[in-house]
């Protein structure tokens, strides 16, 4: 603080430039995860799905936009209403907020805030699509993500983050969605596909991505906006806690990256670039509830540990035999719990809050608080989608017929597909080919090889 100036401690937060255009660029970083998560799935996706799978993120953005603004940040950041919801009517619609009015407790204003967290309520939905990959009615879908936006996330979310949540003040600590976001549409993912099955050929056919550099690119996107995902979640960084996160994200996801790889080559022989994309996006996962609470060791160990754990874990729907088609359930609820849990051990109490977890002399009444948020969500989110799922189903259906599912949902759902491969030059014209000996049967070779 320059000399010959005092601030008295209760004076009353005042608007900060720089904190405000931090936030504004963390929104924006966060925005770029949606279309980073296509690509993300879109990649791992077989190639007849490809279209299918990027909309299916592509349409959160329209939907939950929509439904924030008119009802969601209310529910989430409202007045509390039984430790269960919130309600502001001056929030509905977002009308009676002003441009200079700040955020409770923080520099920057209320609308910066408002569309930071939208950007959360966007993505948790998109992160359920990848379990539901190759066989869901595209109207059907977009119906679910505003059934559970409205009935799940913004619940959940005032629970954890609203004041008067219960959660939040049981002293849960969940920095940026560990459960909000990730065990929320982890477990929400596999109650959807215990209701509406498996896949065509699941477990017997290859199903193997269609575009790994699609993969990677979609995970080097992600990777680049958690960072605001994660730093943005402190609304500032006037002491310092926001560079912690950052620095604990890198650390992390990149520890998580080389235990995956690791498990990989002792137990497969092989070190596959899906595992390296899968392993960072499983050590951002979990420490996004936890690093604002660790040290950059801990974020070590959070990372070593959660990519392990979560490369074992994507192996276990082929033994217990749900089809969660993109590893929805082994990389984001399973790094949710991971990362949730592990606060418990690794608090150092000198960071986010003097919480410390049972390494650090707190005993086990953190790891305690963080049981209980982890379970809670967990269960509620897997009962209520799997409700909603099963509603769905049973009134305009979820899934596509197998003669769709089998030629592709791209075709059958959007009239479209990912490649031109006709048009890629060279050959017969499309007349002269058509015309050409045997070549009906070729054509359909061909087009059968593709979507394959």
């Amino acid at each position: 603080m320059p000399p010959g100036i005092t601030t008295l401690a209760a004076d009353p937060p005042s608007l900060s430039a720089a904190n405000t255009g931090f936030m504004l660029i963390c929104s924006a970083l966060v925005m770029l995860m949606t279309p980073a998560l296509a690509f993300f799935y879109g990649g791992m996706v077989r190639v007849k799905s490809t279209l299918n799978m990027l909309m299916m993120s592509f349409i959160s953005l329209g939907i939950v936009t929509v439904l924030w603004v008119l009802y969601g940040f209310s529910v989430v950041f409202g007045n509390d209403v039984g430790s269960v919801v919130g309600w502001a009517s001056d929030y509905v619609g977002l009308s009676g907020i002003g441009p200079n009015r700040l955020w409770d407790g923080s520099t920057i204003p209320v609308y910066v805030f408002a569309v930071f967290q939208l950007m959360f309520a966007v993505i948790t939905p998109a992160l359920i699509s990848g379990a539901l990959a190759d066989r869901v009615k595209f109207t059907s879908w977009a119906l679910f993500v505003t059934l559970w936006a409205s009935v799940v996330y913004f619940p959940v979310a005032h629970w954890v983050w609203g004041s008067g949540g219960w959660l939040y003040e049981m002293g849960v600590i969940d920095f940026a969605g560990g459960t909000a976001v990730h065990i929320n549409a982890g477990a929400a993912a596999l109650g959807v596909v215990l209701v509406i099955g498996r896949r065509v050929g699941f477990a017997k056919d290859p199903m193997r991505p269609h575009s790994l550099p699609l993969v990677m690119l979609g995970a080097g996107l992600l990777w680049f906006g958690w960072f605001g995902f994660n730093a943005g979640s402190w609304l500032g960084n006037d002491d310092g806690v926001a560079a912690v996160m950052f620095v604990n994200t890198q650390v992390a996801a990149a520890a998580a990256m080389l235990s995956w790889l690791a498990y990989e080559k002792l137990r497969h022989g092989s070190f596959t670039t899906l595992g390296a994309a899968s392993g960072a996006v499983a050590g951002l996962v979990a420490i996004t509830p936890s690093g604002g609470a660790v040290s950059p060791l801990g974020a070590l160990a959070v990372g070593a540990v959660a990519g392990v754990l979560c490369a074992m874990a994507v192996g276990l729907k082929y033994r217990f035999g749900y089809d969660d088609s993109l590893d929805v359930v082994g990389v984001h609820l399973v790094g949710g719990v991971v990362g949730s849990l592990l606060v418990g051990l690794f608090a150092t109490g000198g960071v986010q809050s003097h919480a410390k977890g049972l390494f650090y002399g707190g005993g086990l009444e953190q790891l305690g608080k963080q049981a209980v948020g982890v379970f809670s969500v967990l269960a509620y989110s897997l009962v209520v989608s799997a409700a909603l799922a099963f509603l769905l189903d049973r009134t305009i259906g979820m899934r596509v017929g197998e003669d769709d599912e089998i030629s592709g949902v791209d075709r059958a759902q959007h009239a479209e597909t990912a490649y031109d491969f006709g048009g890629a030059g060279g050959g017969m014209s499309p007349r002269a080919a058509a015309t050409a000996p045997g070549s009906g049967s070729t054509a359909v070779r061909h087009t059968r090889k593709v979507d394959a």
